[in-house]
């Protein structure tokens, strides 16, 4: 059982979103530089380039940006009690730590990284018990939306457990293809279905929505994933692309039958109708993809998973951690400027990487192109974090 207790802290711990979406956004650009060394040939990582690219990004990056919002809007979907800083931030520290350990392990020694591995894997341990608790003892008759949250972080630390084991086996000499084979499940049961979980219920309310969603509609959603998730591990790419078809066509029906007032929205909110819609869209190009991947022999270099996590899951993150930023500071929900630029910028990144998976496909010739996604990624979040970071430390000044 959980001991809440709450002792006085600093502005930039006095709320969970605030030390997550700051070493989030640390953390996504430490990433993403070793990635380019790497694949440049200037460094040697200690585990495979597409292994390190994975977890980092996975359970390193998104996820704090994960926990960040769902430690402070989770008790609102349970009517439960905040969850106090105590508890956060033994989670926020471990996340840290592991970090540490895991990026200096990456560099030196794979058993240093392991251990990195070990520290994030109960990070990710404890934030998922503190949210079962919230949910097991939250007043609010209606969890489904909640359920579904925690069944897409079963499947994530699930998924976790299965890494984190299978490298440890590795570093004795009994290796798998880990990439590969757990890579869909990561990205699409775990990543994208728990962002389109949290989505799904929080876009039709900042948008003022008041149509009904489709009954089993989240039930359908997950469903599909499962199959193309299973397809893409057996690789049968066409039944696949055929299950990414339908499945994009299902989600645009449902998301215009909301009546969303997209571009006649405010900023802050049509970034969010954006994100929403480059889910089916992202879903209908990956198909197309894997099926002139298939025809062609050709490789794309993963575009669908690129678009989905780029199109759909970055540009959900930068909205709703533009808009909680503001929020919970005292500060009205309002995209300025410099705002805009930056929910424009992300759109950047996913057509330049787009243009680097068809480059890789077609002619293989314009090597700047990945100099160009890396580069348009870190400006992101540099900028992102230079602009709201100061209100994630010190608050409204």
């Amino acid at each position: 059982m959980i001991t809440f207790t709450t002792k006085p802290k600093s502005y930039f711990l006095s709320q969970p979103h605030q030390p997550f979406f700051l070493f989030g956004v640390v953390w996504s650009i430490v990433s993403m530089i070793l990635f380019t060394l790497s694949h440049k040939g200037l460094i040697t990582l200690t585990l495979s380039e597409n292994s390190f690219h994975l977890y980092s990004l996975a359970f390193i990056v998104f996820i704090q940006f994960f926990h960040g919002f769902l430690f402070t809007t989770f008790p609102r979907f349970c009517s439960s009690m905040a969850i106090p800083q105590d508890v956060y931030l033994r989670i926020v520290w471990l996340y840290q730590i592991g970090a540490v350990l895991f990026f200096t392990g990456a560099l030196l020694w794979g058993p240093l990284a392991w251990l990195g591995m070990f520290v994030v894997l109960f990070a990710h341990s404890m934030a998922i018990f503190t949210l079962h608790w919230i949910y097991k003892n939250g007043q609010s008759p209606l969890k489904q939306d909640p359920y579904w949250i925690l069944i897409a972080h079963g499947i994530g630390i699930a998924a976790h457990t299965v890494w984190f084991i299978l490298y440890g086996l590795a570093l004795v000499g009994i290796s798998f293809n880990i990439v590969s084979t757990i890579a869909p499940v990561i990205i699409n049961l775990f990543l994208i279905f728990l962002t389109f979980a949290v989505s799904q219920r929080m876009i039709p309310f900042f948008s003022h929505s008041t149509e009904s969603k489709s009954n089993y509609f989240v039930e359908t959603v997950f469903a599909l994933l499962i199959g193309k998730t299973l397809l893409n591990i057996l690789a049968i790419p066409l039944a696949e692309a055929a299950v990414s078809i339908f499945l994009s066509l299902y989600l645009l029906r449902e998301f215009l039958r909301w009546k969303l007032p997209l571009f006649k929205s405010p900023a802050i909110v049509w970034i969010l109708h954006l994100a929403l819609f480059w889910l089916p869209v992202g879903l209908f190009l990956g198909a197309l993809g894997e099926i002139v991947e298939y025809f062609t022999h050709i490789s794309l270099l993963f575009m669908g998973m690129h678009l989905l996590v780029l199109g759909f899951l970055t540009t959900v993150l930068i909205g709703f951690g533009t808009r909680v930023t503001l929020g919970h500071s005292g500060q009205p929900p309002h995209a300025n400027t410099l705002a805009i630029g930056l929910f424009w910028w992300t759109q950047v990144v996913i057509l330049s990487r787009m243009a680097l998976s068809i480059d890789n496909g077609v002619t293989r010739s314009h090597p700047w192109i990945f100099d160009l996604t890396i580069t348009a990624w870190i400006i992101l979040f540099c900028v992102w974090g230079w602009k709201y970071g100061k209100i994630l430390i010190w608050g409204k000044r």
